[in-house]
């Protein structure tokens, strides 16, 4: 039985902006444990040795764990014991855990990111679904956790991604073929990416797209930067009901979501995975379940502001 006291980290470059600190600390109280939870910058050459050093210290015996953040999911792997299914089937890593004797890479993401859409009013379903398509913006490791989850939902996806050649790379690998410029069907789910020559807001047929989702760290304590500058007629032709989700959630409005608001269409940001990911990362390392509303209200708290709505229009 291990004892109750976890000392937790995030590696992360940079790792200042992170709430973790504050949603891991508010679990660590809801269950009645001690510990810690550490937010560090760790650049990617120190990697290796930040995570021997963590396997080292749980094979002293202490309790520990670490989350991974930008730019660490994917790079950590090779680094590791081994993966649990969600890691293998993301292809991603965002929390480390130590389990008989190995050092353990897991995916709270992607189950994270399922539960906020659903949180922010999303409907899986195609019958109750606006549009038929997603539009998922970047392609890095929190694009691989959408992807699943997509995925999951058989809902066709388009990639976008300022490099449209990495955008093509991440469809081919998700479609299991050897190129992915042209779209691409996997048990039901089609995924593609825009080809370099059509790889801009205007190739999309927006009237189609139900969500539009943000896994890029574009706008991140950025407010005027957006990853996809759509002008208010392209944003009016989303079906109604469409939902921008947006997971970066610093700051709360991104221009990201400003811009769909103002067209009415509705928007959620990243706050509610932060906060579902976090309780399954929790959990992970110390078996003890904790409400994600608990970690979400810690980090309102943390921002210094009222708890939003899932999901919201504004004017």
């Amino acid at each position: 039985m291990p004892t109750a006291e976890l000392h937790a980290f995030l590696f992360a470059h940079p790792a200042a902006h992170s709430l973790s600190p504050a949603l891991h600390c508010a679990a660590l109280e809801a269950v009645g444990w001690s510990g810690s939870y550490r937010a560090e910058d760790v650049p990617p050459a120190a990697l290796p040795a930040r995570l021997q050093a963590l396997r080292a210290q749980a094979a002293a015996g202490a309790l520990t764990g670490a989350n991974l953040s930008l730019p660490h999911k994917v790079a950590a792997i090779p680094l590791l014991d081994g993966l649990t299914p969600a890691a293998t089937a993301v292809g991603a890593v965002n929390t480390v855990f130590w389990e008989e004797g190995r050092l353990l890479g897991d995916n709270t993401d992607a189950p994270g990111l399922q539960a906020a859409l659903l949180d922010a009013g999303y409907a899986p379903a195609p019958e109750k679904r606006a549009g038929q398509r997603a539009v998922l913006l970047g392609a890095g490791g929190a694009a691989r956790a959408a992807l699943w989850v997509l995925r999951e939902w058989g809902v066709p996806t388009l990639i976008l991604n300022r490099t449209p050649e990495r955008a093509a790379a991440l469809a081919a690998e998700w479609a299991q073929e050897g190129c992915a410029v042209e779209g691409y069907t996997v048990e039901g789910w089609t995924v593609e990416a825009a080809s370099p020559q059509a790889a801009s807001p205007q190739a999309v047929n927006w009237a189609e797209v139900g969500l539009i989702l943000n896994a890029s760290s574009a706008g991140l304590d950025r407010p005027d930067e957006t990853p996809l500058p759509l002008t208010p007629p392209q944003w009016q032709q989303l079906p109604p009901g469409a939902l921008v989700y947006d997971m970066v959630y610093r700051p709360e409005h991104t221009r990201l979501r400003r811009d769909a608001a103002a067209q009415g269409v509705r928007t959620a940001g990243g706050l509610g995975m932060l906060a579902h990911q976090a309780a399954l990362a929790f959990a992970r390392w110390t078996g003890q379940a904790v409400d994600p509303g608990v970690l979400l209200a810690a980090a309102h708290r943390e921002l210094g502001r009222p708890a939003e709505p899932g999901a919201e229009a504004q004017a």
